[in-house]
């Protein structure tokens, strides 16, 4: 089938230097966790760390694990919860897992000492979120037990924002208290003569709205890949306002075209009844490489610059669009669905994003792009120029 995802390394790059050139001195920790949010891990991950990338993070052990393989050498940070039987990977591979408690702690010190290395982690702190990390009241005494442990280091102290992508009022609020929460535990345990290592907290939200938060490095993840789900506003003075640019663009092809007469239906459950004689169009994509199923019936792609609805229900393998009564789409015709940025006459109009295809069927972008198949086939693209692997070094 021809379908694939072409990924803008030169858009990438940009939201990157945007990044920088906001956060100033500030490390950043790139996310490449869900394989690059769909872009592919290696190749973002090889990319950010040539453009000044600190580190990377990963959300499972086997994702860090492959980046080691394919020859990254750089930290890469977990950001999940390993399983206890992982640690052996972790302490081979040296990734550096989060800490929320002391069990955990305990058995990657052991482990660690046996190999006679110092492993770094970072102290992970809840200071609202509700998932991984100790409670604000356990964090001293868990950093005091990791900097006791003669296989570990403290490498840094984290925490995670729940709503820093908000404008609300009450979310910024929420998201100052959090902010709060983390410092004072940070300085109780600096007081206590321990090294935090590398503070860190802010995510994309947390980039654009709250830069009392960036501390020693920045963890942005949608931003990187082209979206962002707050505006700056007059929250912030002083800086100027950030552009994200899509960095996935999904194309597939028009595979085989037909008339149909009015009234007659289109794919399964006859969800679609043709109000008029027509041509459509058999695209090779549907639901098995990324294409939302409910987006039937109300999304649209672009094919020679014409907007052409989706009609029917969206298939494992297969969609179809509406042409109209006239058409002069040809077989095997580029069709794009989603991800294009052109300047000219009402370009949001006619090339729609992944955050519009999320909005159409009630998620997220982040979810629409980790979503298409490792079946799509992924190019890479500098300015136009299509890149092979070897524009892509190991670091």
């Amino acid at each position: 089938m021809y379908t694939q995802a072409i990924i803008h390394i030169d858009r990438f790059l940009r939201n990157f230097y945007t990044v920088k050139n906001r956060v100033g001195e500030c490390r950043i920790c790139v996310p490449v966790k869900a394989d690059a949010y769909g872009h592919g891990a290696l190749q973002i991950a090889k990319t950010s760390l040539e453009a000044g990338a600190f580190c990377l993070g990963v959300a499972s052990v086997s994702e860090g694990v492959e980046l080691r393989q394919n020859g990254i050498t750089a930290p890469i940070l977990i950001f999940s919860q390993p399983h206890p039987e992982e640690i052996p990977k972790i302490v081979k591979s040296a990734l550096i897992p989060f800490i929320s408690d002391e069990k955990f702690a305990s058995s990657l010190n052991e482990h660690a000492e046996l190999k006679k290395i110092h492993l770094p982690v970072h102290l992970k702190i809840d200071t609202g979120m509700k998932r991984i990390g100790c409670s604000i009241e356990e964090s001293l005494s868990l950093a005091r037990f990791v900097a006791s442990c003669s296989g570990l280091e403290l490498a840094g102290t984290a925490t995670h924002f729940s709503v820093s992508d908000s404008s609300d009022e009450e979310d910024i609020a929420f998201t100052k208290g959090q902010l709060a929460c983390f410092k004072e535990a940070v300085e109780r345990i600096k007081a206590e003569g321990i090294d935090p290592g590398i503070i860190h907290a802010a995510n994309s939200g947390a980039v654009i709205l709250h830069p009392d938060s960036w501390f020693d490095m920045v963890r942005p993840g949608i931003f990187l890949y082209g979206y962002k789900t707050v505006e700056e506003g007059q929250k912030l003075t002083g800086f100027e306002v950030m552009q994200a640019e899509p960095v996935m663009e999904l194309k597939t092809a028009v595979s085989l075209i037909k008339k149909i007469k009015k009234g007659e239906t289109v794919s399964y459950g006859r969800t679609w009844t043709a109000p008029q004689d027509t041509n459509i169009a058999v695209l090779s994509i549907g639901y098995a490489d990324g294409l939302p199923r409910l987006s039937s019936n109300k999304w649209q792609v672009v094919i020679n610059g014409k907007i052409c609805p989706i009609v029917g229900r969206v298939t494992m393998d297969q969609c179809c669009v509406d042409l109209g009564p006239e058409t002069n789409v040809r077989l095997w015709a580029e069709v794009l669905v989603f991800g294009s940025v052109v300047k000219g006459k009402n370009p949001q109009e006619f090339y729609p994003d992944a955050a519009k295809l999320a909005s159409v069927v009630g998620t997220i972008p982040y979810e629409i792009t980790c979503n298409i198949n490792k079946r799509v086939q992924r190019q890479y693209k500098a300015y136009g120029v299509l890149l092979t692997n070897s524009h892509f070094s190991c670091m």
